[in-house]
Parts: C-alpha cells; sequence; structure tokens
C-alpha cells in the first residue's frame, strides 16, 4: 500500500486482498495517510487495479472510509475498481458512496 499525491486529493494503491484478514493493516494505512491530508485536498482516491479479491468486511472497510473522508468533507473516489467490486456494491446498493473512475 502506497500514497501518491495529486493536486485536489491523495491516492491510496489498496492491496491484493481486502479481506478479513488485511482490512486492518489497510484500515491502518489509510487512515494514517487520510489524517496527513492537506487542508485544500477535496478527495480521497483509492486505486483498486491491483485488488483482485474482497469480501464483507473489506467492502466494509471501504464504506467506513468514506465516511471518514465525508467527515472531513472530502469525497471519496475508488479509481479502477474491478467489475467484482462495482458488482458488489451495485448488489449492495452502496455504489452512491462513491464516484468510480477509470
Amino acid at each position: 500500500m502506497q500514497a501518491a499525491p495529486d493536486h485536489d486529493s491523495v491516492e491510496f494503491v489498496a492491496p491484493e486482498r481486502i479481506v478479513a484478514a488485511t482490512r486492518g493493516e489497510f484500515r491502518a494505512a489509510i487512515l494514517a495517510h487520510l489524517e496527513q491530508l492537506s487542508p485544500d485536498a477535496r478527495a480521497m482516491t483509492i486505486d483498486l487495479s491491483k485488488t483482485v479479491e474482497i469480501d464483507a468486511s473489506g467492502l466494509g472497510i471501504l464504506v467506513f472510509l468514506q465516511k471518514r473522508a465525508k467527515d472531513r468533507g472530502l469525497s471519496t473516489r475508488l479509481r479502477h475498481a474491478p467489475e467484482r467490486v462495482r458488482n458488489l456494491l451495485k448488489v449492495t446498493m452502496l455504489e452512491f458512496l462513491f464516484e468510480l473512475i477509470d
């Protein structure tokens, strides 16, 4: 996991697996970066291009992160979300929480 700054957001590269076994590490890393965002930032972007597996706990972490970002006045973008993640968001009716970008 790593962060890459953008003009109005910080992009986080998510791990290959966002599942129960990895959620704690992912959560801690992304929250640390969220706390260090510039006051001028307008969005938090999570790059899911390397993510091949996500379970219910992983989806829960994404929703948790979206809420934390929203509390700071930030939108949450999911970049390069795999079809499985997009379908999971659609089936659970949570896609409205995120801006999906390629």
